[in-house]
């Protein structure tokens, strides 16, 4: 039987990527997800591809995990391979693979933290052009691909120093001009600025420091969020007017009448931490 939907969430062992894949989890999608946890217990956080593929069976679609580490090309490519093979085909990408390095959000300026926040930029950046790079020639065999760089605002306001920031701003622009060569041929590559989400790392750090976080939990979205606003974007067949651009979800969500888990209406971040990042028109091959 063919799928509807093909779809590929990179980093979905736990955090945003297992939402995003949940919330995609559709009868008659298939949906590959990554990670580098296997099992329950791999790691410190919980979370596992286990897991997230056992819920995502449990909603009724049909899930393909594939152990990838996204700093190895050669896994990169082979796991499209397996796609290509399987399905002949990818309708749906999700870059979401990040290296959280630990120190991120201590304070401080850069140089006083640890070297390894680099990291970020290998699997987080680099590693959603990689993903991009093999996956191209398969979003280019569905009917109307969809490429989604999750990022967020610290692409354009200062968020967790230098390492961060510029990861994030490099797969806004990423976004961008993978649309500009993706447009002849009907695939939409956006980025999209998730807000404050309550994953494994996040509930830690709130139960650990309540005093500094009360308020802002009370706001937070549910890692499924980012995967609504996707499911709808993948439902408007005029997306493609989107394509190369940088958004909220909140604001996303509020244009396609999309709700959290709870009937919630997260927020948009915009008044604290600014407008998403526009780029200008000018094209130079």
């Amino acid at each position: 039987m063919t799928a509807e939907r093909v779809i590929l969430v990179t980093g979905a062992s736990r955090g945003a990527g297992k939402g995003i894949a949940l919330a995609l989890s559709k009868p008659g999608s298939v949906i590959y997800i990554t990670g580098r946890t296997l099992q329950e217990g791999d790691a410190e956080l919980p979370g596992s591809l286990a897991s997230t593929a056992a819920e995502i069976e449990s909603r009724g679609a049909t899930a393909r995990a594939i152990a990838c580490d996204h700093r190895q090309d050669q896994e990169v490519g082979s796991l499209f391979a397996v796609i290509e093979k399987e399905q002949g085909r990818l309708d749906i990408l999700v870059n979401n693979a990040l290296l959280v390095p630990h120190g991120l959000i201590l304070p401080g300026p850069f140089w006083e933290k640890p070297l390894a926040l680099q990291d970020i930029l290998d699997v987080g950046a680099r590693s959603s052009y990689v993903s991009s790079y093999f996956g191209a020639p398969l979003l280019l065999k569905s009917a109307a691909g969809l490429i989604v760089n999750t990022s967020s605002a610290g692409g354009r306001c200062y968020m967790h120093g230098p390492a961060y920031g510029a990861g994030k701003a490099a797969v806004d622009k990423m976004a961008h001009d993978m649309a500009v060569d993706f447009r002849p041929f009907g695939v939409t590559a956006l980025s999209l600025w998730m807000g404050l989400l309550k994953t494994e790392r996040s509930l830690k750090v709130f139960t650990e420091h309540p005093e500094l976080y009360s308020e802002i939990v009370a706001v937070a979205e549910s890692p499924e969020f980012p995967g609504r606003v996707i499911d709808a974007l993948w439902g408007d067949p005029e997306r493609l007017k989107r394509s190369g651009k940088v958004y909220y979800a909140a604001e996303l969500a509020l244009e396609y009448n999309v709700q959290d888990i709870q009937g919630e209406q997260p927020p948009s971040p915009r008044g604290m931490l600014g407008d998403p990042t526009e780029y200008s028109d000018a094209c130079i091959q």
